[in-house]
């Protein structure tokens, strides 16, 4: 790993894996579990070629580069792009990963088509509802659908996906019958689902699914939950294996 000098509000974080390391400016934002958990979703083979959809700050493509031959990593924001390529750097992954900064709504300008194997998306959750716009700034702006709807998120997987090509999102609970329907709008149909609980017993608040293009209509696995806290609010230990923590369960105070 290369040495990089960090700037004002910028931390160094431990990823766990592969002795690779992430630097994230703490004013802008930072990832959390939903793209941990992404980047371990789906089933990566070596000779795939994946495209992230809004990468932030490069986390998932710095966890997954042991699993795929390239992976590209579009980025709108010029502050975060430039934060993914200083990541992939450090790193030293510039053979595996790329970053440019881009318009995902615009990707018939930026890839050619149908030239992926996977595509990952951790994108905005929320619609904007009328009035919202001048009272949400910094992680609540990113969460909302202020640069892409889920429709133009969908439609720029299924152009840059191939014939038989998988697409995985991290998103809410709440949205999966309009996810579905939209997946099936754009020639895609979702074959593995699994619900993220805060606690046993919880209702779920975060989703993971994965589509594949030109697939049949229904076959949908509906997984095991995943859970993410014990009764004490220590990590379970799937959390921990997909970390890579061992050892005793540690407590997390983000809600």
């Amino acid at each position: 790993m290369r040495d990089v000098e960090l700037k004002e509000h910028e931390r160094l974080d431990d990823l766990m894996k592969s002795g690779r390391k992430i630097i994230q400016n703490t004013q802008e934002f930072c990832f959390s579990l939903d793209a941990v958990l992404l980047a371990h979703f789906p089933r990566l083979h070596p000779r795939q070629k994946v495209l992230e959809l809004g990468t932030g700050t490069g986390v998932i493509p710095l966890l997954i580069a042991d699993e795929a031959a390239h992976i590209e990593a579009i980025e709108l924001s010029p502050v975060m792009a430039e934060l993914a390529s200083r990541n992939v750097y450090m790193n030293e992954l510039e053979a595996k990963i790329s970053v440019r900064e881009g318009d995902y709504r615009a990707i018939r300008e930026i890839y050619p088509a149908e030239s992926f194997d996977v595509v990952l998306a951790n994108p905005p959750y929320r619609p904007v509802a009328h009035g919202q716009v001048n009272k949400m700034s910094g992680v609540a702006r990113a969460r909302h659908e202020f640069t892409a709807t889920l429709e133009d998120v969908v439609k720029a997987a299924r152009y840059a996906l191939r014939f038989g090509g998988h697409f995985a999102m991290v998103h809410l609970p709440e949205r999966l019958g309009e996810i579905l329907v939209t997946m099936h709008e754009h020639q895609m149909e979702a074959k593995r689902l699994r619900m993220v609980q805060p606690k046993a017993g919880k209702a779920p608040n975060m989703m993971l699914v994965e589509a594949v293009v030109g697939a049949a209509p229904g076959g949908l696995k509906v997984m095991p939950p995943l859970i993410v806290h014990d009764e004490d609010g220590s990590y379970t230990r799937e959390i921990l294996a997909i970390y890579g923590m061992t050892g005793a369960g540690t407590k997390d105070t983000e809600e």
